[in-house]
């Protein structure tokens, strides 16, 4: 028996829905950055920019992603709407004090590498989901990404993931390379649970 699903009215998600979604994705997205951390790898798009510039630096990476995504607002603003943009607004701020608060909740002391990347690549595939479905993002490459799958269907992970591949090139000048290495197989994971599960002719998003 086969069950169809009418999308011609989709129900819009609740307030509270919506609210609850960005606590839990920017939550996840807090830790994934915590698992980078303790294993000492980086990841890919804004937020990837933001831990090079983290580990430079030395300034927090929160206030660093917070900077680096206010140039996008523009963009969601005028291509995805003030509902997207307000919201995405919200879930970069969320994740901004998230990752400043989680580190002196919780602390992990060491992960493989291998581990801390797989690890983060599954639990921020899964924050950004949440995101996703719910009409937002993390800001920067995730807002072209979104604006490009629904205007021309091109696959968000994979907009996302030829994003990255210029982030790890840089990191290469920082980093050995074998951390680079596994950087990448983390932000690969997570561009593949994008691109398997953030689909509109599979599931549908309100």
């Amino acid at each position: 028996m086969t069950f169809l699903l009418d999308s011609s009215t989709p129900e819009r998600h609740s307030l509270f829905e919506d609210a609850f979604a960005l606590f839990v994705g920017t939550a996840l997205m807090a830790l994934a950055v915590m698992l980078l951390q303790a294993s000492g790898l980086i990841t890919g798009q804004i937020a990837g920019l933001s831990l090079l510039t983290s580990y430079a630096t030395g300034q927090s990476f929160g206030l660093v992603f917070f900077l680096l995504n206010l140039p996008f607002y523009l963009l969601a603003f005028l291509r995805m709407g003030l509902r997207f943009t307000v919201k995405t607004f919200c879930a970069v701020a969320l994740l901004t004090l998230f990752t400043e608060i989680l580190p002196g909740q919780m602390r992990l002391e060491m992960l493989s590498p291998l581990a801390g990347a797989l690890l983060a690549g599954v639990v921020s595939g899964a924050g950004l989901l949440v995101l996703f479905r719910h009409g937002a993002s993390l800001g920067g490459v995730g807002i072209a990404a979104l604006y490009l799958q629904d205007r021309f269907g091109i696959k968000a992970g994979w907009v996302q993931l030829g994003f990255d591949t210029g982030v790890f090139l840089l990191a290469f000048w920082l980093f050995p390379a074998v951390t680079v290495l596994y950087s990448l197989a983390g932000a690969a994971v997570v561009n593949v649970v994008i691109a398997m599960n953030h689909r509109r002719d599979r599931y549908i998003a309100s």
